[in-house]
């Protein structure tokens, strides 16, 4: 039995050719899930209770269940159980331009990055597409809202859950489904180069965003050990790639780490890494977490850092402090009721 929002709006449309029934069905049932948001398939009494049936013997409306909610200003924190009892986590920002789900696409993480607390847990499972799906019509659900904007950031590496994902942009991308436009959809990699490439040629216009946090080998490596399978160089030729194939701009993120990472000498290696990018600078403040020897680096740092990447005309930002009072900033995210 296959959970019924794990299946894209073609996967849906053979289904119903198969039963010698009519595809438009397909885009009919799509409709009562995701517009109408039924729970149940005899809702649909429309349908012939025949077919009725049939549904609810080869598909299932799973659950998404909450065991916590958290508020800080604009920000909401869900801690949710799946049906295994495993735990993640996804946050919920307000903006000027409408609401944004930062959401999780694995149990844990592997990727080790020493500065994140999401990558302190080792990775229990994947996420499957539905239950990506379902982080969003929960919280739609609880806030009586529409969400119109997804980043694909919160606990995991997308990237190394990459067909889930893939399956989830279809399904939550259709104008028939929850009619989220590509462009307001980014994915974060810490660097998965082989995926890097394969997205290029992914059909969807999502935008992606880089994990780089050092322009500079050893200390990258130090940081973030997935520089040790695919260094700054294999990197670099990898997002040279993908913007010679999508012409679409790359987000780097950098987070700002107190005499780690927020020298000159590190902006100067940032500026020289990326000089032939098309890309776009999201200074992140570091956020604290739990055990975590690494601090914020100061206001003045900061400033510096963004006024050298500027006089070099570079576009970046200090991006906007959201949630750290409630463990829901970037790099907080842990399922901590896990511990």
């Amino acid at each position: 039995m296959q959970a019924i929002y794990d299946i894209t709006i073609d996967e849906l449309e053979k289904y119903f050719l198969n039963k010698n029934e009519k595809k438009y069905k397909a885009k009919y049932l799509y409709n009562f899930l995701y517009k109408e948001k039924i729970k149940d398939f005899d809702e649909i009494t429309t349908l012939k209770k025949s077919l009725r049936d049939e549904l609810k013997e080869d598909f299932y409306f799973p659950t998404l269940t909450l065991l916590k909610q958290e508020k800080s200003e604009d920000v909401q924190k869900f801690l949710f159980s799946l049906e295994d009892n495993l735990l993640i986590e996804a946050v919920l920002m307000e903006h000027d331009y409408g609401l944004s789900l930062c959401m999780s696409s694995q149990v844990g993480c592997n990727m080790g990055c020493k500065f994140c607390e999401s990558g302190r847990l080792k990775k229990r499972r994947n996420l499957e597409a539905y239950e990506m799906v379902e982080q969003i019509l929960k919280v739609e659900e609880l806030i009586s809202k529409k969400i119109s904007r997804i980043v694909v950031m919160g606990i995991g590496e997308p990237f190394d859950n990459y067909d889930n994902f893939c399956k989830f942009i279809k399904i939550i991308n259709s104008d028939l489904g929850l009619s989220i436009g590509s462009r307001h959809i980014t994915v974060s990699t810490c660097g998965v180069v082989p995926k890097i490439k394969e997205f290029a040629s992914f059909p969807y216009q999502v935008n992606l965003a880089i994990s780089l946090h050092s322009a500079i080998e050893n200390k990258r490596q130090e940081l973030m050990p997935i520089s040790r399978a695919y260094d700054l160089n294999t990197l670099k030729e990898a997002l040279i790639y993908y913007y010679n194939k999508t012409h679409r701009r790359i987000t780097i993120e950098y987070i700002m780490l107190n005499k780690v990472n927020d020298s000159i000498e590190d902006a100067k290696a940032l500026v020289n890494y990326v000089k032939d990018l098309n890309c776009y600078i999201n200074l992140i403040p570091y956020n604290t977490t739990n055990g975590s020897d690494f601090e914020r680096s100061s206001d003045k740092n900061i400033k510096q850092f963004y006024n050298y990447l500027i006089k070099n005309k570079l576009t970046a930002t200090v991006r906007k402090e959201f949630g750290s009072k409630i463990s829901a900033a970037c790099g907080q995210l842990s399922s901590m009721a896990e511990k």
